[in-house]
């Protein structure tokens, strides 16, 4: 399984035709970047207590057995709190060979709010 580690978190991911699942853990201050998935996509929070937020919306605090499910395209970011590291199951389809659109960073005022 190939293991991506960027300054926020680590993820393992295994990516079939149709579908990418990937186990992800964020230590306590990381997060993503605001981003997108064309056809969606469902989180499963496995270990510690975090955060997701979508466009417009408030901050949403998630713990283990949590699912969170995000609408195709609707803009988003999730990561662990300030203080506590946080793990999840992601999984989406792709729509032409695409996963995600990348979007600008997460500001520190938008994390700590």
């Amino acid at each position: 399984m190939p293991h991506v580690i960027v300054k926020y978190f680590l993820a393992t991911q295994i990516t079939e035709p149709a579908t990418c699942r990937a186990i992800v853990t964020f230590e306590p201050g990381a997060r993503t970047a605001w981003h997108t998935h064309p056809l969606g996509q469902t989180l499963i929070i496995t270990a510690g207590c975090g955060w997701v937020q979508k466009d417009g919306l408030p901050i949403e605090e998630v713990y283990p057995g949590d699912v969170v499910w995000f609408e195709p395209h609707e803009k988003h970011w999730h990561g662990a709190t300030l203080t506590n590291g946080m793990s999840h199951i992601a999984i989406q389809e792709n729509l032409k060979g695409k996963l995600v659109d990348w979007l600008e960073k997460v500001s520190d005022e938008q994390y700590n709010k």
